[in-house]
C-alpha cells in the first residue's frame, strides 16, 4: 500500500510540473520541451523528491517507441524507397565521419583510449529522434525538404545502433559469454524482420475488419497498442531496436486504411509518454558528476554540438541542400541521443569504461539535449533572408493519404457520387467513413478511402483537416452531420465547410450554423426527374430546362425568405394546384372548402413531407 502510494504521490508531481513547466516556456518561447526538461531537474536532482530517474526513463523510452510508429504509418513504402539515399547516403556518411572525428578528439584530449574512445565517440554521434521530431512538429516542419532529409539520418541512426551495440562484446575488457554467432545474430535479426512483414501484409487489415464492424472503440485502441508493443517487443528479442520495431509495423500499415485511425487512437499515449521520456531526462541529471566535472563538461557540450553541426552542415551542402536547409538540419541534430544512454550504459556494464566516465557521457548528453531548444532558434539568425521561404514537399495523395484539397467525411451514395466530380476534375480527396464493410467495399473499387469516425477531433487531425481546402461533410444522419460541424467550427474557424444536407429544415439549421455551402441529398435529383418526365410528356427541352432552373430559383428565394421570417414564409412562390376530393360514395351532405384554405393544407403537408 505505502508503495502504491508513492507512485501515486510521483504520478502527481509529474503531471503538476508537466502542466505548469510546459506552458510556461512555450509562452517565453523556449518550447515545451525545455519546459518538460525543467521540471524534470527541479523535481529530482533539485528537489529530490524523485530519485528513480533512470526507471522512468526505461518506461517512458516507449514514448519515441509511439513516435516511430506514427512517423511509419507517414512513410509509405514507395516513399521509403525515395529517401534511400538521404537514409543510407547522407545517415551513413554523418554517423561515420561525426563518430570518427569525436573519436578522434576524445583519444587527443586523453579523457579516453582505444575501445573506450570510439564507443563514447560513436554513441555521441547519434541525435535525439525524439527532441528533434518534436521540433519539427511544433513547427509544422516534418514535411519541409529539411524536416525530410533530418528525418532521414535519424533513422539511419536509430539503425546504426544495432552495429554499435554489437561491438560492445568484443571492445570489453571481459567479453561476456555468447552462445550464438554473429551470423546466427544477423539470421535471427533476418527472420524476425520477415515474420513482422508477412504479419503485416496478411493479418493486420483482416483483423482491423474484424474489430471494426463490433464497433468498440476501446478494442481499437487495445488493437493499435498491441500491434505496435507486439512489433517492437518482436524485433527487441530479436537484437534489433523496440522503436526499428514500432517503425517498421508503422510502414507495413501506411496503405492500410485504418491509418488515420490507428493514429489518432496512439497519439495521446505517444505524447503523454513522450513528456515523461522529457521529464525523465531531466530526473535522471547527476547534479554531483556534474558539479565535480564541470570543466570537462563546459568545454565537452559546445565542442559535442559545434562538431556536429560543422559535420552536418558540410555534408548536407555536399548533397545538394540550400544553405537554409543546411542550417536547419545542423542546428537540429548537434545534441546527442536516447540511445547513447543505452550505448554508454552497456559499455560500462562490458568494462569498456567505467561507470563515472558513463556518468559523465550521460550527462553531457542530456545538457547537449537541453540546449537543443537554443540552437534550433540561432537556427534564424544565421539563415539567408532571401531564401527563407523554403519550398515545401508537396504531400501529395498517393504520398500521404492526408492533406488533400478536400477532406470528405462519410462515403455513402451522395458523397461517391460528388468524389467522381472532384477526381475527374484532378483534385485529391481524402475519404473517411466510419463503416467498416463500406471502407472495404470502396477499397475493392479503387478508391482512397480510410476507416475513422469524424465525430472525433484527433481522427479529423490525423486524416489532415488543418491542410484541406475544404471540408465536405456528406454523412447520412442529421445529427451526425451537426455534430462534425459544429466540432470544425469550434476548432477549425476558419474551414470551409461543405455540408450534405437531411432536408428544408435542416438547409435553414445548416446555414444558421454558418456553412459556407448545402445542398439537400434530393433537391437537384427531384428536379431533374421532374424535368425529364415533362419532356417525356412532350414538352420542349429548353422550356423544361427553363422550368427546371424557374423551381430552383424560386426556392432559393424561399429559403433566403424563411431564414428571415420563418419555415412558413414564402408559400405564395410554390407551384400548387389544390384539388377537391371526389369520394366513391356521395356523401349525405355538401361540404364546401376555400380554395385557399386547402392551398394552405397542402402547402403544410408539403413543408411536413420534406
Amino acid at each position: 500500500m505505502e508503495t502504491t502510494t508513492i507512485i501515486y504521490s510521483q504520478a502527481l508531481m509529474l503531471l503538476a510540473g508537466a502542466v505548469v513547466a510546459a506552458p510556461l516556456f512555450k509562452r517565453l518561447g523556449l518550447g515545451t520541451i525545455l519546459g518538460y526538461l525543467a521540471a524534470g531537474i527541479l523535481i529530482g536532482p533539485v528537489a529530490q523528491q524523485i530519485t528513480e530517474g533512470e526507471e522512468i526513463l526505461h518506461v517512458s523510452e516507449l514514448g519515441v517507441v509511439f513516435l516511430l510508429f506514427i512517423i511509419g504509418l507517414e512513410l509509405k513504402p514507395s516513399r521509403l524507397w525515395q529517401m534511400r539515399r538521404d537514409i543510407f547516403g547522407l545517415g551513413t556518411a554523418q554517423v561515420v565521419i561525426t563518430g570518427a572525428v569525436l573519436s578522434f578528439l576524445i583519444a587527443f584530449s586523453g579523457l579516453l583510449e582505444g575501445a573506450g574512445s570510439i564507443v563514447a565517440g560513436f554513441g555521441l554521434a547519434l541525435s535525439s529522434t525524439a527532441f528533434a521530431m518534436q521540433i519539427l512538429e511544433e513547427n509544422n516542419d516534418t514535411n519541409t525538404r529539411y524536416g525530410q532529409r533530418a528525418f532521414s539520418i535519424l533513422l539511419l541512426q536509430d539503425l546504426a545502433i544495432v552495429p554499435l551495440l554489437a561491438i560492445i562484446p568484443l571492445m570489453a575488457a571481459q567479453a561476456p559469454e555468447d552462445t550464438t554467432t554473429p551470423l546466427e545474430d544477423f539470421a535471427i535479426a533476418i527472420a524476425a524482420v520477415a515474420a513482422l512483414f508477412a504479419a503485416g501484409r496478411y493479418l493486420l487489415n483482416p483483423l482491423f475488419q474484424v474489430i471494426a464492424r463490433t464497433g468498440a472503440r476501446d478494442v481499437m485502441i487495445a488493437a493499435a497498442l498491441l500491434v505496435v508493443m507486439g512489433a517492437a517487443t518482436m524485433m527487441q528479442l530479436a537484437g534489433l531496436s523496440m522503436a526499428m520495431g514500432a517503425f517498421l509495423a508503422g510502414v507495413l500499415l501506411a496503405e492500410s486504411s485504418y491509418r488515420h485511425e490507428l493514429e489518432a487512437d496512439i497519439e495521446p499515449f505517444r505524447g503523454i509518454l513522450q513528456a515523461l521520456f522529457f521529464m525523465a531526462v531531466g530526473l535522471s541529471l547527476e547534479l554531483q558528476v556534474v558539479a565535480e566535472n564541470l570543466l570537462s563538461i563546459i568545454i565537452a557540450v559546445p565542442v559535442l554540438m559545434l562538431v556536429k553541426s560543422l559535420v552536418l552542415y558540410g555534408l548536407c551542402r555536399a548533397t545538394g541542400s540550400r544553405h537554409n536547409d543546411a542550417v536547419r538540419i545542423g542546428l537540429l541534430l548537434p545534441q546527442g541521443g536516447e540511445f547513447g544512454f543505452v550505448l554508454f550504459t552497456a559499455a560500462a556494464a562490458a568494462g569498456v569504461f567505467s561507470q563515472a566516465t558513463s556518468s559523465l557521457l550521460v550527462a553531457i548528453v542530456t545538457l547537449s539535449m537541453a540546449l537543443t531548444p537554443v540552437a534550433a532558434m540561432l537556427s534564424r539568425r544565421l539563415m539567408h533572408k532571401q531564401d527563407e521561404l523554403a519550398e515545401e514537399i508537396e504531400e501529395d495523395f498517393e504520398g500521404a493519404g492526408a492533406g488533400a484539397d478536400v477532406l470528405m467525411i462519410g462515403f455513402s451514395r451522395f458523397a461517391q457520387i460528388a468524389s467522381q466530380i472532384l477526381l475527374a476534375g484532378g483534385r485529391d480527396v481524402t475519404i473517411i467513413d466510419h463503416s467498416a464493410a463500406r471502407v472495404r467495399q470502396a477499397a475493392t473499387f479503387g478508391f482512397r478511402i480510410y476507416f475513422g469516425d469524424g465525430t472525433r477531433l484527433d481522427v479529423l487531425r490525423a486524416a489532415g483537416i488543418e491542410k484541406a481546402k475544404i471540408v465536405a461533410v456528406c454523412t447520412q444522419k442529421k445529427e451526425v452531420t451537426d455534430k462534425i460541424i459544429d466540432l470544425v467550427h469550434a476548432e477549425y474557424p476558419n474551414a470551409r465547410i461543405f455540408a450534405r444536407s437531411y432536408d428544408r429544415l435542416h438547409t435553414l439549421e445548416l446555414r444558421a450554423r454558418g456553412v459556407d455551402y448545402e445542398l439537400r441529398e434530393t433537391f437537384e435529383s427531384g428536379l431533374l426527374f421532374g424535368r425529364k418526365t415533362l419532356e417525356a410528356l412532350g414538352v420542349n427541352g429548353d422550356e423544361a430546362i427553363g422550368i427546371m432552373d424557374d423551381i430552383r430559383r424560386r426556392d432559393e428565394a424561399r429559403l433566403v425568405l424563411q431564414e428571415a421570417e420563418g419555415i412558413t414564409a414564402g408559400r405564395d412562390m410554390l407551384h400548387s394546384r389544390p384539388v377537391r376530393p371526389e369520394p366513391l360514395v356521395k356523401p349525405k351532405r355538401e361540404v364546401t372548402q376555400p380554395d385557399d384554405a386547402l392551398a394552405d393544407l397542402a402547402d403544410e403537408t408539403l413543408e411536413k413531407a420534406e
